[in-house]
């Protein structure tokens, strides 16, 4: 026992002096920020302007627009009281924030990218206060619909199948996607791409669909650009086809990878997303997209965020819209010699050295130090406990259920059971987001935080009901027998003598499910949540997309060890005192000498 508790001060304390270092060292290198320089959340202005790729793809068209709109609602004819909204007077918002430069979040905790910032100056236009909200790429157009979000901004390109589900605005950007391979690949385009090359996407992008339903092939699919970028880096993958935006942000100098190919289709321009029923939104948004290319706004965040020659035959805005005044981008190119984006450069990193970089940077660790600390870890701790506390309270109920002589409460319980046990985590927090939702958005205020707390509890009182109930079971008949002949009612004999049993044997499993919790408080995002209410994985994940580096994901996982290697020794302790018990203190021989004496 003793020694347990030693090794339970050695871990505590280990984990303590390695949060205390990372305090330490996080402030004294406030003012060096050499490492997180290269912050890909940042407009990198006129300086990295590049000229249209000239490796286009055989197939790229440029065929007829059959969408965009022969012109627009004059902005003083838009009714702002008419246009749906789910909040009066708020446009609320979903976004990504993983792909800058068009949607990230920065180094202040804010959502901003190209495509966000043209929709805030579309707001102001309108009058209208925009509030973004995070949320994953996979649920973004099932949420548009469902009216959880007024619109997605994501650079969203808008294809026909898409256009069954939500309605689109005017494009404001246009839908180049690249084929990036490592340097020396026989992989030099689209047509290279064959079965037995494993394809990196990013699931439920327009770069998905066309692998498959174009390409025909079975891509490797993946949450987020960093990570499938990550795993081309590391060999996991043969080729990446991306965003052309993407891609060029994602590639760093000394990379031994490069884009071999780039297509285009004007017909899928990039534009916003309504619902389709939302007409009058829908003209609102066109209205103001004309109203900012007219007065100058969007040709001057297109120049500071992504100075980039626009194809040949497109235009943003509708068919009315005056054209955009922009530099010549191709010609300031050439001035400047800026390389076309993924050329292979002269020096490249070695293998060890770009894991190192990749996973191991220590002043990415510094640097992500204050947000994990400030923002993630006070929301996955409000996530966990309050999920932790409900689910388990509803999972003594479903044990006790689960073992009553009454069928009407046996059933239920293991129906429950076997349902939330068999779904994933993440289509449980989906059903009770999605669906609940907009049923109580009265009383959440269309906040889906604490329904996605719910969710978890939902969750774990499965597990932990079936956790109890295998405790209580494991008490030996003779208890109830005992206190049932000591003259102990069923009920109080089960509350008194029986379950206080089951539950110390189950402590362990019920520490590892409080765990699970821990980390499943990370699936909440899928739900959409603002920046203050990310929890470790989101912070860690949006500070990775600013930088391009995994080593903030790395500095997240060292957060959860803080909090779950801890946890796991206390209970391992709290388990041997109860069955050991307390150490008996044994007397030196003069005392033993007195009390046989006194006998």
């Amino acid at each position: 026992m003793a020694g347990s508790a030693r090794t339970l001060r050695t871990v505590c304390a280990a984990l303590l002096t390695v949060l205390l270092a990372l305090v330490l060292t996080s402030c004294s290198s406030s003012g060096n920020d050499a490492a997180g320089s290269r912050d890909l959340c940042s407009p990198p202005g006129i300086g990295s302007a590049s000229a249209a790729p000239t490796n286009l793809a055989a197939g790229a068209t440029e065929a007829e627009d059959r969408y965009t709109t022969p012109d627009v609602v004059p902005l003083e004819g838009i009714d702002t009281s008419r246009l749906g909204l789910i909040s009066p007077g708020v446009l609320t918002v979903g976004t990504l924030s993983d792909a800058p430069p068009s949607i990230c979040v920065n180094s202040e905790g804010v959502f901003t990218g190209y495509d966000n910032e043209v929709l805030k100056a579309i707001g102001e236009k309108l009058g209208l206060d925009v509030q973004f909200v995070g949320t994953e790429f996979a649920g973004l157009l099932a949420q548009v619909a469902g009216r959880r979000f007024d619109a997605g901004s994501s650079s969203i390109t808008t294809t026909d199948e898409r256009r069954n589900l939500v309605g689109f605005t005017n494009g404001y950007d246009f839908g180049y996607f690249s084929l990036v391979a490592p340097n020396g690949s026989p992989i030099s385009g689209f047509s290279d791409l064959n079965a037995s090359t494993r394809i990196g996407v990013v699931q439920g992008t327009v770069q998905d669909d066309y692998v498959v339903n174009t390409l025909k092939l079975d891509p490797v699919k993946f949450p987020d650009y960093n990570t499938a970028y990550a795993n081309l880096k590391t060999g996991q993958i043969d080729a990446w086809v991306a965003p052309s935006q993407q891609a060029e942000g994602a590639i760093a100098p000394g990379d031994a990878t490069s884009i071999v190919e780039n297509t285009f289709s004007v017909n899928n321009f990039v534009g916003w997303a309504v619902a389709k029923e939302n007409q009058p939104l829908i003209d609102a948004l066109n209205s103001g997209l004309d109203a900012v290319i007219a007065d100058g706004t969007w040709a001057e965040l297109y120049t500071e965020w992504v100075p980039r020659e626009l194809p040949e035959g497109w235009k943003p805005g509708s068919k009315a819209a005056p054209a955009p005044e922009l530099p010549d981008f191709a010609a300031l190119a050439a001035q400047t010699g800026t390389e076309p984006a993924g050329t292979p450069a002269a020096e490249q990193k070695s293998t060890l050295a770009q894991l190192r970089d990749t996973f191991f940077d220590w002043e990415l660790y510094k640097k992500s130090f204050p947000d994990l600390l400030k923002t993630g870890l006070p929301n996955t701790l409000i996530l966990a406990l309050t999920s932790g506390i409900a689910g388990t309270v509803l999972g003594m109920l479903l044990a006790v259920a689960g073992i009553s002589r009454t069928r009407w409460l046996r059933w239920p319980a293991r129906i429950y059971t076997d349902i939330f046990r068999g779904l994933p985590a993440v289509v449980i927090i989906l059903l009770v987001g999605l669906g609940v939702g907009p049923v109580v958005q009265g009383i959440t205020g269309n906040n889906p935080y604490w329904l996605g707390a719910a969710a978890l509890a939902l969750l774990a009182a499965a597990y932990i009901g079936e956790i109890f109930r295998s405790g209580i079971q494991s008490v030996e008949p003779g208890q109830m027998e005992a206190a049932r002949a000591l003259g102990f009612s069923y009920r109080r004999s089960m509350s008194l003598v029986v379950v206080p049993q089951g539950i110390r044997r189950v402590l362990p499993a019920l520490m590892n499910q409080f765990i699970a919790l821990i980390k499943d408080s990370s699936l909440i995002y899928f739900l959409g949540l603002l920046a203050t209410q990310r929890e470790l994985f989101a912070v860690g994940r949006d500070l990775n997309a600013q930088t391009g580096n995994l080593s903030p994901l790395v500095a997240a996982g060292l957060f959860y060890l803080i909090l779950t290697v801890p946890l796991t020794h206390l209970v391992n302790y709290i388990d041997h005192r109860l069955r050991v018990g307390r150490k008996e203190a044994t007397l030196d021989p003069l005392e033993q000498d007195i009390v046989v004496e006194r006998g």
